[in-house]
């Protein structure tokens, strides 16, 4: 018994000093030798439980818009913007339509490009192309005759010289047939020249092929072409050239008409292309129902300007 009351009064005291519990707590037996260490905790004393930490959350950045994505965008911002200055001009001007085909990215940019109009002499572009294809097929090149014609069509906008070459071809059926080849869809050639009916959009496919490398156009008949248009007369270097800027070259055939339906009221057309630097663009501009042949020139300028100013090639 006295060794059970010395236990007793040990674990008494131990658990009065220690309080919580008795972990590991050695123990005396009477004769002062340690008895087996004991561990464990008393009710009430729960060990700490281990704590889970989330990781914490990964950020992550949307993609950005790609380089074409942001090209796209603001192609179309211009392309808006443009659209509502022309409409606003079109409300104090004749009547007017306007195409722009950028070769170096392959845009085009047209408003009311469906619209028809008379062509008046524009349509000499078209009798000088169909006389290149007409040369090609045969393997020859133009005459010396065919070439002093077109000469005198092209750059002094020569109405005699013009009349002889669309009769030489085959008149409206000929010229028709070499539009097809070309791709001009919305242009249907008449018996009076002057009063072929054409499109922006048609105009600007035309100019288009008078410099493509894969087109039916081979390179003498690109390199003839091109020369003519750009040693128009000085007289009649006015329309398309508006939009050139300092050092730039242009190519250009005008039209101008008072026409006898429309009260004498005046058709002035200008078709042709700017180059130098990073700029390559084709451009038509159409109208009719203007009061002098002076307005219109600068009705077709101002539209032509625009078109750089808000497309900003």
């Amino acid at each position: 018994m006295r060794r059970t009351r010395n236990w007793i009064l040990a674990v008494a005291a131990v658990g009065v000093l220690g309080g919580a519990g008795l972990v590991g707590a050695g123990m005396m037996d009477d004769d002062g030798g340690d008895t087996k260490a004991v561990a464990g905790t008393f009710e009430g004393a729960a060990a700490p439980a281990a704590r889970t930490v989330a990781p914490a959350p990964t950020k992550t950045t949307p993609p950005g818009p790609t380089a074409a994505e942001l090209a796209a965008a603001e192609r179309a911002k211009r392309v808006k913007a443009l659209d509502a200055a022309l409409k606003k001009y079109a409300a104090t001007a004749p009547e007017f339509s306007v195409a722009v085909l950028d070769r170096r990215t392959g845009q085009r940019y047209s408003y009311r490009g469906t619209e028809k109009y008379e062509t008046a002499s524009v349509v000499k572009v078209q009798v000088l192309a169909c006389l290149l294809l007409t040369a090609q097929d045969a393997g020859r090149d133009l005459t010396s005759t065919e070439l002093a014609l077109a000469k005198r069509m092209i750059r002094l906008s020569d109405n005699d010289a013009t009349t002889s070459l669309f009769s030489k071809l085959g008149r409206a059926p000929a010229v028709g047939a070499c539009n097809k080849r070309l791709g001009l869809t919305q242009t249907k050639v008449s018996g009076s020249w002057g009063l072929t009916r054409t499109t922006v959009d048609d105009q600007v496919r035309l100019l288009g092929e008078l410099v493509d490398t894969k087109g039916p156009l081979d390179a003498d008949s690109r390199k003839l072409a091109y020369t003519l248009m750009s040693t128009v007369d000085t007289s009649q270097d006015w329309g398309v050239p508006a939009a050139a800027r300092t050092g730039e070259k242009f190519t250009v055939k005008n039209g101008w008409l008072a026409r006898s339906t429309e009260n004498y009221r005046w058709i002035i057309n200008t078709v042709g292309r700017v180059t130098g630097g990073d700029t390559d663009v084709s451009i038509a501009v159409l109208s009719h129902d203007n009061a002098t042949m002076s307005g219109g020139i600068t009705v077709v300028e101002k539209v032509a300007k625009l078109t750089r100013q808000y497309l900003k090639y």
